[in-house]
């Protein structure tokens, strides 16, 4: 069964796509995404991630247990980081940890979407309110990644936290997230229908574009990785077990439904290359791509599908 949904991912066009960047460096082709539209690629990722989250948050069905499923999902996607940096700060640099904390602290929708592919068929299901904690918890990751890189990168300037605050919230890329979470949440269902084709039919291939330039820097830059060996592989594997663990335990304080327990332990143990990558391409141009890319995608991504999705199912009981 996991192997089943191993060959379905594994397959995905868009995954495949950012083989093909790898490729493509590797040969040493003249392939090349203008940068100006690598950046217009990334804000239309954040903008479509958000504006669906607030749309699935606005129109799900009410239930009182909501607000602390919500709040719970903030606070995994705030807390991660926090110890995901300083774990990583003396060997790897603010920047570097600053951005491997954002990525681990935030969530991989493609893993999402095989979790619920690994439910399904066992025949079980999760509420939809799950998608807007998905896109929920991109922010707060986000946000505290810019943080910590401008508190304790050298060569940012020394600010108080408030202004380090202002600098985070008002980065281009969290404002576009959190803008669209916003617009999504109070946009008129019917006039939303007007931009479905943009912000939903449209996003898989631009995703696919986005990965296959992710591809190319990642392979250009796959030294990186290798120089800080057993330090990112370890990383990449014991604390992704660690959050998904931990997390499948701690859901039961707010919600009993093993399903929507299930997706939390995914959340919290999956790593973006969607989202952060896009981001911090953006607010951390000084981290390397090729350290965090290959270890959310390469290490991280493979790792949940084959042994997490059967440890956090167990721990909730499934």
């Amino acid at each position: 069964m996991n192997f089943e949904v191993l060959h379905s991912n594994l397959t995905n066009p868009t995954l495949l796509f950012f083989l093909l960047g790898i490729v493509a460096a590797l040969l040493k082709s003249d392939l090349e995404i203008p940068a100006p539209s690598v950046k217009f690629i990334s804000l239309y990722l954040l903008f479509a991630i958000g504006f669906k989250g607030g749309q699935e948050l606005c129109h799900g069905q009410p239930d009182a247990a909501l607000p602390g499923i919500l709040l719970f999902g903030v606070a995994i996607s705030t807390v991660i980081p926090l110890y995901a940096f300083f774990l990583l700060r003396r060997r790897l640099g603010p920047s570097n940890a600053g951005s491997i904390a954002a990525a681990y602290g935030s969530v991989s929708a493609v893993t999402f979407v095989a979790a619920a592919g690994f439910l399904e068929m066992q025949g079980l299901v999760f509420g939809g309110h799950m998608v807007a904690v998905m896109a929920l918890m991109e922010c707060p990751a986000i946000i505290m990644g810019v943080v910590l890189i401008r508190r304790y990168e050298k060569e940012e300037p020394r600010q108080g936290m408030g202004g380090i605050l202002h600098h985070a919230l008002t980065n281009g890329s969290v404002l576009m997230l959190l803008g669209s979470l916003f617009i999504g949440l109070v946009a008129d269902s019917r006039q939303a229908e007007g931009i479905r084709p943009f912000t939903t039919d449209i996003f898989k291939g631009f995703l696919a574009i986005f990965l296959l330039e992710m591809g190319m820097v990642t392979a250009r830059r796959f030294a990186a990785f290798r120089r800080h060996g057993w330090t990112v592989l370890l990383f990449a594997i014991l604390v992704p077990a660690f959050n998904g663990s931990a997390v499948a335990w701690l859901s039961g304080w707010v919600t009993q439904d093993a399903g929507d327990r299930f997706m939390f332990a995914i959340l919290a143990a999956s790593a973006s290359y969607i989202a952060v990558p896009a981001a911090m391409r953006l607010a951390a141009p000084k981290a390397d791509p090729g350290i965090y890319i290959p270890m959310a995608l390469g290490v991280t991504f493979p790792f949940n599908i084959t042994i997490g999705f059967p440890l956090y199912s167990m721990i909730v009981g499934l």
